[in-house]
This record gives C-alpha cells, sequence and structure tokens, in this order.
C-alpha cells in the first residue's frame, strides 16, 4: 500500500514571536498560531486522515487539536533539536544555518544524531502504520532534518525556514519516502 504522510510545523509560539530558541523548552501558541492551525485544518478537509501523532512538546500537540478531533499519540523522538544551554536565549546568539554542531558545545544535540532519531522515529512509525494518511506535528528543524534526509528521493527542494504550520506530503512505500508537495501558508 502507499501511504501519504503530512509533516507539519507547529504554529507560532510566544518564542518564535520574541525571537529566542526553542528546542526542548516550551512556550504556548500565539493568537496567530493558533489561527495558523485552523487555517491548516482547511487543507485537511477533504482528507481522511487515519492516524495522527506529534512531538511531546505542548505546542506540536496543541496545533494537531486544532486541526483534528483524531486520537494521538505523542512521540519523544518527533521532539525538536536539544539546544542545550542555548535554549530560550535570543536567535541572535546562533549562528545563520545550517548550524552543524554548534549546539554540542551547549550540552545540546549534534546534527547527525539529530536528523537520525527524527528519520528513524518517522520511518518506525510509517512501518507500523496500517491507515493511508496519517498526519504528524513536530518541529520546524524536524521537518527540516527529513527534508534533507530524503532528498536523494525528492525532485522537490526546500532551501531554509519552513514557515509555522507548514505541511509536507510525503509518499511513503517500500520504505521510502519522496517529498510531494510543500505548502507553507506564510508563502502564500
Amino acid at each position: 500500500m502507499v501511504q501519504t504522510l503530512y509533516l507539519m510545523r507547529h504554529g507560532q509560539t510566544l518564542f518564535n514571536q520574541q525571537g529566542k530558541m526553542q528546542g526542548w523548552c516550551d512556550s504556548p501558541l500565539t493568537e496567530l498560531g493558533k489561527q495558523q492551525a485552523r487555517a491548516a485544518a482547511e487543507y485537511f478537509t477533504d482528507i481522511p486522515l487515519g492516524s495522527a501523532y506529534s512531538s511531546t512538546s505542548e505546542r506540536t500537540s496543541d496545533t494537531l487539536e486544532l486541526i483534528t478531533d483524531l486520537p494521538y499519540q505523542r512521540i519523544k523522538g518527533l521532539k525538536e533539536w536539544n539546544f542545550g544551554a542555548m535554549e530560550g536565549e535570543h536567535d541572535y546568539l546562533i549562528p545563520p544555518l545550517p548550524y552543524d554542531d554548534f549546539f554540542v558545545d551547549f550540552g545540546g544535540e549534534g546534527e547527525e544524531p539529530f536528523r537520525k532519531r527524527v528519520a528513524a522515529t518517522i520511518l518506525d512509525l510509517m512501518k507500523k502504520e496500517k491507515h493511508e494518511h496519517v498526519l504528524m506535528v513536530s518541529h520546524g528543524a524536524c521537518c527540516r532534518q527529513f527534508i534533507s534526509t530524503w532528498a536523494h528521493t525528492s525532485d522537490l527542494a526546500h532551501s531554509g525556514r519552513l514557515g509555522n504550520c507548514c505541511i509536507l506530503k510525503f509518499e511513503f512505500s517500500d520504505d521510502t519516502f519522496r517529498l510531494l508537495e510543500i505548502n507553507d501558508p506564510n508563502k502564500n
């Protein structure tokens, strides 16, 4: 069976608004973030979602709950990059993308272990999944790293940051993902 994965970033949070690093720490959705999630729900109106997952961060589960009434699982492997001591600090203190292993010196995750964690988690979930259409709400860097992991199978490319509530549509078949569509409400 060919399945479809909809991997998306959470809505805007207070820390996003304030320009602060937010990996494993959490902050609430702003009113704009809630509006973004409700707008993203319209994308799924005619898609028969069978199951849903979010990271264990409240910003992702709150986003998911504004999109669908489906019961869902919170999964630790879908958590954002661990920024270590840089959590909650202002964005201007970090280098421009790509971050590589910048956060390791601050007690955070290296890029390669982070990428492998996200890719392995999503692959494992999809291999066990019985539904045709699956929603996973995660984080910006998680989505970017997953795009990078499967760039070799996709004709579609994306560079830079992904907007809040950006939806990535992947085809999944034979343990392989292929990026089909990027729906970024901030670019429309």
